[in-house]
């Protein structure tokens, strides 16, 4: 069980950082110099990267609040903070995922319908900006506003002040199917409004689409009655336990991370989920960051492209990509992304800006300006599509921008974007981000946000 640093080790953590900062020529390119990545797009190489490995754990832990550091994992996080009994109000789902990468780039989870993204339980964080200083900032300054969903184009965080919310042991899981994409949406609107469903509080709520007929929401709800819990870092595989049972019950613990043993489904690409593949696949290697290292080892040696070639198949299109759709156009959208793309199955997960009672209602954010008082459904989806020789242009991803535009949605930036730059200054606050850049990096040291997605700088 790891332990809270302390704040002296932190301070310590923070200068090496500060200095790894001051050493690096004047037009370098600032980067992180980190393990694992959860981004899905790629970049230029050979830069190096900041001492960031100070900043990896837990300051400290007071009752409802914990004050982190940016680099530190979720899965540490949660190793320090389910010792007390509580956890992060949103914790996505991949343990790699750190808190700053949540909060600069967006974050969602079960609990969002009710919590929001990450950013909206930051109390206060600090930021390492391009001018070398170090800057506490808090919610309503313009610094903080703007740090969302702007990937270390504003600078980096060292330290974030979180609210935590208390959890029992258990998690209770309802598998409940849907037949069409309209009567799903209908229950999430439900569910939103009256954060339980049938008689049942709902803590917890996603789902998985497996075809235009087959739908599921689980819902979750936090308890301390005993009973036999689900091990699905096991033999057996999560997603699919949907179809199998109509609940199930799992360790607080073992819900946080349901998805990140299989990847959510893709951990069938390389074999992990055949029975004899499954047994001879050690637990601790069945995990996304390794995933993720596979699939970079695919990409750099075009393993893919090759087997494709081998078999015959059309030249195939990476489609990884997270968007944002308000709920009464969710099944507008399956519907064309079924006639579109065709790729099942897909992730559902409702999510709304967080209410804040007695402070004016909902707040939107400049980045992600989803709309205050809208419920919104992620719509995850993650693979090949084999599309031929125009592959390379990606049409299928610039398909789903322009179609996620036109019903009011957005997408997330962590893969691939094709905007062309003013409608990406429309999508995400552009014009605003410029200006609080401009105040916190006046030489430009930072990478803009619109080269860092779209040229992939």
């Amino acid at each position: 069980m790891r332990s809270p640093v302390g704040r002296e080790q932190h301070r310590a953590g923070e200068a090496r950082l500060r200095e790894s900062y001051a050493a690096l020529p004047h037009d370098a390119p600032v980067r992180l110099a980190k393990r694992t990545s959860n981004l899905f797009r790629g970049r230029t190489s050979g830069a190096a990267g900041l001492d960031v490995s100070g900043l990896t754990g837990v300051v400290e832990v007071d009752g409802d609040v914990a004050e982190v550091q940016g680099m530190c994992t979720y899965e540490h996080l949660v190793e320090v903070t389910l010792a007390h009994h509580r956890i992060p109000l949103v914790v996505p789902q991949l343990r790699t995922i750190t808190l700053g990468g949540a909060v600069s780039g967006l974050g969602i989870e079960s609990t969002s319908f009710r919590n929001g993204l990450p950013h909206e339980s930051v109390l206060e964080m600090d930021v390492l900006t391009g001018s070398g200083e170090v800057v506490t900032t808090k919610p309503g300054d313009d610094l903080f506003d703007a740090f969302p969903n702007s990937y270390g184009s504003l600078g980096y965080a060292t330290r974030l002040r979180i609210e935590l919310e208390p959890v029992p042991a258990h998690v209770a899981l309802r598998h409940v199917r849907f037949h069409d994409a309209g009567s799903l949406a209908d229950a999430v609107t439900r569910v939103v409004e009256d954060r339980a469903w049938a008689g049942e509080r709902v803590d917890g709520l996603d789902g998985v689409a497996f075809s235009p007929d087959e739908l599921y929401l689980t819902l979750a709800r936090w308890t301390e009655e005993p009973g036999p819990t689900s091990d699905y870092t096991g033999q057996q595989v999560f997603y699919r336990s949907l179809q199998e049972r109509a609940s199930d019950r799992l360790t607080v613990h073992d819900y946080l991370w349901r998805w990140d043993t299989d990847w959510f489904w893709c951990s069938r690409a390389f074999g992990a989920q055949h029975p004899l593949v499954r047994r001879v696949w050690p637990r601790r290697l069945r995990r996304s960051d390794v995933y993720w290292k596979l699939v970079a080892l695919d990409r750099r040696f075009s393993v893919a492209d090759r087997l494709d070639r081998r078999a015959g198949r059309p030249q195939g299109e990476r489609v990884v990509q997270d968007v944002e759709v308000p709920v009464d156009r969710l099944a507008e959208f399956l519907a064309w992304f079924d006639r579109e793309v065709g790729m099942r199955p897909v992730w559902l997960c409702p999510l709304r800006l967080r209410r804040r009672d007695g402070e004016g209602g909902d707040r939107p954010w400049p980045g992600y300006p989803l709309d205050p008082g809208t419920t919104y459904v992620n719509v995850g989806f993650w693979g090949i599509v084999n599309v031929g020789p125009d592959a390379p242009t990606s049409p299928r991803n610039r398909a789903i921008e322009a179609q996620v535009s036109a019903l009011g949605g957005h997408k997330s930036l962590y893969s691939e974007a094709f905007y062309e730059r003013a409608e990406f200054d429309r999508l995400y606050g552009g014009a605003h981000l410029a200006e609080v850049k401009a105040r916190f990096d006046p030489d430009d040291r930072l990478t803009s946000l619109y080269d860092k997605v779209v040229h992939r700088r």
